[in-house]
């Protein structure tokens, strides 16, 4: 089971892992180890709630196909179980993600005093600067 949070886990049989070849730099060793982990988790047949799905389906990452596949390329480091938890940790990652629910930012005005603060602020630098002009005795 892949644990998300307190309330939701994912079975394992519903993630799919492959094992391929990484791209990238890394000699001979590149070549003939499949040490890349292919993740594919199926968003609609899962067994999320619909609402995490219906979020995780909005979400337009380009990493989610039309079919509502979730596919994590992960080849970020040598070894295949090493790059097994990490494909698994940003699944789980993209779905806590997904899930949060935003607060809903309320606009406020400033209060009296602090526009007052604010005029009274600007009048004083107006007034240094008034103050460095060449004097006329005329």
């Amino acid at each position: 089971m892949l644990r998300i949070n307190a309330s939701l886990n994912i079975p394992l049989s519903e993630i799919e892992l492959t094992a391929m070849r990484a791209q990238g730099a890394g000699g001979q060793n590149v070549n003939k180890v499949s040490s890349a982990i292919h993740l594919r988790f199926d968003i609609p047949n899962s067994s999320l709630t619909n609402f995490c799905k219906a979020r995780l389906l909005a979400l337009g990452d380009n990493r989610i196909t039309n079919d509502g596949v979730l596919v994590i390329k992960a080849q970020r480091y040598r070894t295949q179980e090493q790059n097994r938890e990490d494909a698994l940790l940003r699944l789980q990652e993209i779905i806590v993600d997904a899930i949060k629910i935003e607060k809903a930012r309320r606009a406020t005005k400033p209060t009296f005093s602090s526009r007052q603060k604010r005029m009274d602020s600007k009048s004083q630098r107006g007034a240094i600067k008034a103050a460095r002009q060449k004097v006329s005795f005329d």
